[in-house]
């Protein structure tokens, strides 16, 4: 008779995000899974793999439940550029709120290049980002509130970049202002 979990594999893959989260994938063991999920080391390995298997599964899981998602505030419908500064000031509170920092900049921070996987989930999460920047900006060059010269693409790119750097500043930085400042300034160009 085969044995039943004794675990709810979504509560442990939650307690695992946290812990990654916190500590980075280098800085976790698996012995500190085993603890803090409170799953014996055969289990976990029988339910997600390896640890690297374990990270993505723990990555997907943060993309996925982003709240609010990037992609849904970029594509509401209405005015586009009121989303775009939405989302920059929203990216902006989270830097200096959050002190773990995001999830994808930590993951792309302590483990690109050198990680194949890692770096094809970083460039997924970055690139789909990238493509609804630039879906909103083109609606916002159509709607008239770009200027008709302004490249969309060029635009995605900027706020890509600096939404990312944003992050990580927060992450470093003691002081909330340099982050707020930058994105207040980077509000601005959007005009």
């Amino acid at each position: 008779m085969a044995r039943t979990k004794e675990f709810d594999p979504d509560v442990a893959l939650g307690a695992a995000l946290e812990l990654f989260w916190k500590q980075g994938y280098e800085g976790t063991s698996m012995a500190d899974l085993v603890e803090h999920l409170g799953v014996g080391r055969a289990s976990l390995y029988a339910t997600f793999g390896n640890k690297q298997e374990l990270y993505l599964r723990a990555l997907r899981l943060y993309f996925d439940s982003s709240d609010p998602n990037p992609v849904e505030v970029l594509s509401q419908p209405g005015p586009a550029l009121p989303a775009v500064r939405a989302l920059i000031s929203m990216y902006a509170e989270s830097a200096v709120t959050d002190p773990r920092g995001c999830m994808v900049v930590n993951a792309a921070g302590e483990l690109l290049p050198g990680n194949a996987e890692v770096t094809r989930f970083v460039e997924t999460n970055w690139a789909t980002l990238e493509g609804a920047l630039t879906s909103a900006f083109m609606r916002a060059r159509a709607q008239g509130e770009l200027a008709p010269g302004k490249d969309p693409q060029a635009l995605a790119r900027f706020a890509l970049v600096f939404l990312q750097g944003l992050r990580l500043v927060g992450k470093g930085s003691p002081d909330p202002a340099r982050v707020r400042d930058a994105a207040a300034q980077a509000l601005t160009l959007l005009t």
